[in-house]
């Protein structure tokens, strides 16, 4: 028996040795987790790693587009917010515009006792080659009547009551070619007519004709009161310009309103007031 194993014991160690490896082969064959699982998974690996790629950038953009979205109703809340902010400042600015003009109109009324006020809106302008006029949110209901004359808060004239319906009324204003007023040089207390002119109004002046001399520029011109048609002392203009008429024997004077025509959003109407002798 020993002569057996040691004439053929590297044979039979070469035999257990193939066997061994077979067993082994067929172990990895059997077994999930073998050689063609291992190998499946290798191959798969690369394909894996790819969707998982796709998906996250598919997932980024769909963030990306979420966070537009937001951004969006974000801008879109924060434009409201800014409107309703801009409202609210010009309503404040109005208020204390229009809180000024009272403040102003009533120091009229302390210094003016005289006057009797009527306050109203201007609801439209009209502009043209031949006229200027004013439309007011009140009228015959509130005692407004043809011949009122209309001031600014400062007591300037603004012009006078030419049309009136019971809840609206139109102001011719000084610009106006129709406009005439008696007036007064404030300094030499000389007597004059202001009105208004065709060739002036585009450029918001008037004309003081019937002067005798000695105006000069800067000169203050009130309201004369003569004939009780409208009151006195009420600031007409300034003196711009003194020139000679076409005649060449008279003068004649440009003046610049008191008031900005223009600029204004309410004005007072004279209602009443007291005829000074």
């Amino acid at each position: 028996m020993k002569r057996f194993f040691t004439k053929n014991g590297i044979l039979l160690l070469t035999a257990v040795t193939i066997v061994a490896v077979v067993l082994c082969v067929v172990s990895a064959l059997g077994s999930g987790s073998g050689f063609l699982s291992n190998a499946a998974g290798v191959i798969a690996s690369p394909f894996r790693s790819a969707g998982a790629a796709v998906s996250g950038w598919v997932q980024g953009i769909g963030d990306h587009f979420q966070s537009i979205e937001d951004l969006q109703k974000e801008n879109e809340a924060l434009r409201r917010e800014n409107a309703r902010l801009q409202e609210s400042i010009r309503q404040a600015e109005a208020d204390s515009e229009e809180n000024a003009r009272l403040r102003n109109v009533l120091n009229l009324r302390r210094q003016r006792r005289d006057l009797t006020l009527e306050s109203a809106h201007i609801t439209e302008q009209s502009i043209s080659n031949w006229a200027s006029t004013l439309t007011l949110s009140k009228g015959t209901s509130s005692g407004i009547s043809i011949g009122n004359c209309v001031v600014d808060e400062y007591g300037s004239v603004v012009g006078i009551i030419t049309d009136a319906g019971l809840n609206w009324s139109t102001v011719s204003t000084l610009l106006d070619v129709e406009s005439r007023l008696g007036a007064t040089v404030l300094r030499t207390d000389e007597t004059a007519i202001a009105s208004g002119d065709l060739r002036l109004m585009s450029k918001g002046r008037l004309r003081l004709n019937y002067i005798q001399g000695g105006l000069l520029n800067g000169d203050l011109i009130v309201t004369s009161g003569l004939g009780g048609y409208y009151p006195s002392g009420l600031v007409i203009g300034t003196v711009e310009e003194v020139l000679t008429d076409d005649s060449g024997m008279g003068q004649y004077a440009i003046l610049a309103p008191n008031t900005r025509i223009d600029a204004l959003a309410q004005v007072f109407v004279i209602t009443g007031f007291d005829i000074v002798e």
